[in-house]
């Protein structure tokens, strides 16, 4: 992949957008600063100048269409969770794509895509905030980063390209069951009893993860026997 690093910007996934007809497949955008970073569900992503992995790749052409867009998400958060674990930290994936170590948030994706009149996808912007080296969360208190964890100082150019290495070998099982099995595997909570919030209907409950569907649905089983499946901001985590 072709890195491009930026001193500042509003959001590498904004930039990408803006400038995704001229950007070939495989660019990587990253900044030092990002003043407007943004995350999933109109969120901000918050990250300290300087300290943290902030980036968007750029990818074209794959050949999938629409109903095979979540596995880009199951790519994207096995890659960061197996990055993670190379550096001996365990990650667990926290539907659909938010990373935790210890119960705790360390990365945030944001991914965009662009569809054909066929359905067809023709391009998708994929942006990751890994915390690497900041150690103060003012405006998230459930959060973590890599230093924390480790107590080490990284290179944040060979951190990325450590991850890219990743993801681009992970890339020729996109459509694999292997890939939704790694998955699955890794997800926050999993097998495990816990509190959930059912927004369609406003309630709370205790369920247990079994899963995720192949439309990239989760699947809750409720303590009382339900079977309760969830796309996104249909449900959250009570943590």
């Amino acid at each position: 992949m072709n890195v491009v690093w930026l001193d500042t910007v509003d959001s590498t996934n904004s930039e990408a957008l803006r400038r995704l007809a001229q950007l070939p497949s495989g660019t990587v955008l990253a900044a030092r600063e990002q003043t407007a970073g943004r995350g999933q569900r109109g969120n901000t992503w918050f990250s300290e100048p300087g300290k943290n992995l902030t980036f968007s790749m750029v990818l074209k052409d794959l050949a999938i269409s629409a109903p095979d867009a979540p596995r880009l998400n199951y790519l994207t958060s096995v890659a960061v969770a197996s990055y993670l674990e190379s550096r001996g930290v365990k990650a667990d994936i926290k539907w659909p794509n938010d990373i935790y170590v210890g119960g705790r948030k360390i990365c945030g994706m944001l991914l965009e895509n662009t569809l054909g009149p066929d359905g067809r996808l023709l391009a998708s912007v994929i942006g990751i905030g890994i915390n690497i080296h900041q150690k103060d969360f003012p405006q998230l208190a459930n959060a973590t980063s890599l230093c924390l964890c480790t107590g080490k100082e990284y290179e944040l150019t060979a951190e990325l390209k450590a991850f890219l290495d990743t993801f681009e070998g992970l890339l020729p099982q996109l459509l694999s069951e292997e890939l939704s099995a790694a998955y699955s595997a890794r997800l926050f909570r999993k097998d495990v009893p816990a509190r959930y919030h059912d927004l369609l209907t406003d309630c709370e409950y205790q369920g247990v993860i079994e899963g995720v569907e192949p439309d990239g649905r989760l699947h809750i089983r409720s303590l009382d026997g339900r079977d309760c499946y969830y796309r996104f901001k249909e449900v959250s985590y009570i943590l």
